[in-house]
């Protein structure tokens, strides 16, 4: 999905069975080489929403969730919280985590 507004972000999070959202900013280099990885990563797990955030677009969003570091990702599931990786991630971690969370 794509920014639309903060109602629609928030909705988003709120309703997705299961969803992950990545904070970023464009000035982030990292999370211009991550995203990618991720999008291709999320095509092995079906029924998992992928949400991009931009945090300068989207400070309110991002404030509610409290993301304040670049790059940030947060597994959701039913609008609840169930995994954060902020700034150093292993895409091991996050593999592991969306097997056990698809499998449940």
């Amino acid at each position: 999905m794509t920014e639309t507004s903060s109602e629609t972000l928030f909705e988003t999070i709120r309703t997705a069975p299961m969803l992950l959202a990545y904070f970023s900013t464009p000035q982030c280099n990292v999370c211009k080489v991550l995203r990618p990885k991720v999008e291709e990563m999320l095509n092995d797990y079906r029924g998992v929403d992928f949400l991009y955030v931009d945090s300068a677009t989207y400070p309110d969003v991002a404030g509610q969730h409290l993301v304040f570091a670049a790059p940030t990702i947060i597994l959701f599931m039913d609008g609840r919280e169930m995994r954060r990786y902020s700034r150093n991630l292993a895409m091991h971690d996050l593999e592991r985590d969306l097997e056990m969370m698809t499998a449940a």
